[in-house]
C-alpha cells in the first residue's frame, strides 16, 4: 500500500529530499552532499540515500517503511539515458522509483504541470521549456562546454582574472585581491586549486563576486555583465520557441533578478513550487493521486 511521496533533487550543490503523506502533510526533509550522477554515479547514490533517510528518519519512518513511498528523484546528468536507469535501479528499497532530470521537476514545480519555461542558475545552468508535447533545452552540458552564467562559470572566470591580477597581465581589483588570498595566497596554490576543483567549489566563489559587482569592483562587474548576458540568451532563446513565460530557479536566481534587463523581466513567472514540489507531483501522478 503506497502511504508516502518521496520527491528528490540532486545537482552540483547537493541532494535534497522531501517526505509527505497520502495527504501532502510535509513529515520531513533532507540534504546531502552533490549528486550530479554525469560527474560521480556512486557519490551521487549515496547523497540521495543520506538525504532520503533524513527526510524519512525525520518523519518517523524506519527503513522497512520504504516499501510504502513511491519516489521521484530530478537528477543533474538524468539526461543520459543510461544512468538514469543506473540510478533507477539502485537499491532504495521504495515501492516504486522513478528518475528524471532536475531540469524536469524543476519545471514541474514551477507551473504545477502546465506549459512554461525554466532557467535553472546555480551550479550549473540550463534551460527548459515545454508547450503543448514540445520540449526543449538549451545548456546543462557542463561548464567546460556551457553551462553560461552558472556559479561554476563565474567562479572560474573570478579566479582567472585573480591570477592574471597577481602576474599583471590584468588589472587587480579588490576582488582578484581577496581571491587570491582565500585560495591560499600563492600561483602554487591556486595551480593547485583549479587543478582539483570541482563545480561546486568554483561556484562557492560567485558570491564573492557578486558582492563585489554590487560594491562597484571594476572586474566583478565585467564578469557579471557577461553572466547577466548568457542568462539573458538562455531565456530569450526559450521565448524565440514558443514559451510564453519563463521561471528564474536555482541557488543564484535572486542574484541574477536585479541585473536583468527590462525586457527580459517582462516574460519572467514566479514559480508556483519548486524542484521538489515538482518531483512530489510527478510522483502523486504515478499513482493517481
Amino acid at each position: 500500500m503506497v502511504r508516502f511521496f518521496l520527491g528528490m533533487d540532486g545537482g552540483g550543490s547537493g541532494a535534497r529530499a522531501r517526505l509527505v503523506d497520502h495527504a501532502g502533510e510535509l513529515l520531513g526533509e533532507g540534504a546531502a552532499g552533490p549528486a550530479n550522477i554525469g560527474n560521480d554515479m556512486v557519490g551521487a547514490t549515496a547523497a540521495f540515500e543520506t538525504a532520503a533517510d533524513l527526510a524519512l528518519s525525520y518523519g518517523g519512518l524506519s527503513r522497512g517503511d520504504r516499501a510504502h513511498v513511491v519516489a521521484v528523484i530530478g537528477a543533474a546528468g538524468a539526461g543520459n539515458a543510461m544512468l538514469a536507469e543506473q540510478l533507477a535501479v539502485a537499491p532504495f528499497g521504495f515501492h516504486s522509483l522513478r528518475v528524471f532530470t532536475d531540469a524536469e521537476i524543476a519545471l514541474e514545480g514551477a507551473f504545477a504541470g502546465g506549459d512554461g519555461g525554466i532557467v535553472i542558475v546555480g551550479t550549473g545552468s540550463q534551460g527548459y521549456g515545454r508547450v503543448g508535447d514540445r520540449r526543449f533545452r538549451v545548456g546543462g552540458w557542463g561548464p567546460s562546454l556551457s553551462d553560461g552564467g552558472s556559479g561554476a562559470v563565474i567562479g572560474r572566470r573570478a579566479v582567472r582574472r585573480a591570477l592574471e591580477a597577481h602576474e599583471r597581465l590584468a588589472t587587480s581589483s579588490p576582488m582578484t585581491e581577496v581571491l587570491f588570498e582565500r585560495l591560499g595566497g600563492s600561483t602554487a596554490a591556486l595551480s593547485a586549486f583549479g587543478k582539483a576543483a570541482r563545480p561546486a567549489d568554483w561556484a562557492r566563489l560567485a558570491p564573492i563576486v557578486f558582492d563585489h559587482a554590487d560594491g562597484g569592483d571594476p572586474v566583478a562587474a565585467a564578469i557579471i555583465a557577461m553572466a547577466v548576458a548568457e542568462i539573458e540568451a538562455l531565456v530569450g532563446r526559450l521565448v524565440a520557441d514558443g514559451v510564453g513565460r519563463v521561471a528564474l530557479m536555482g541557488g543564484l536566481a535572486a542574484s541574477f533578478r536585479p541585473q536583468l534587463s527590462p525586457d527580459v523581466v517582462q516574460v519572467l513567472a514566479e514559480p508556483l513550487g519548486d524542484a521538489l514540489e515538482g518531483a512530489l507531483g510527478l510522483a502523486r501522478k504515478d499513482v493517481g493521486a
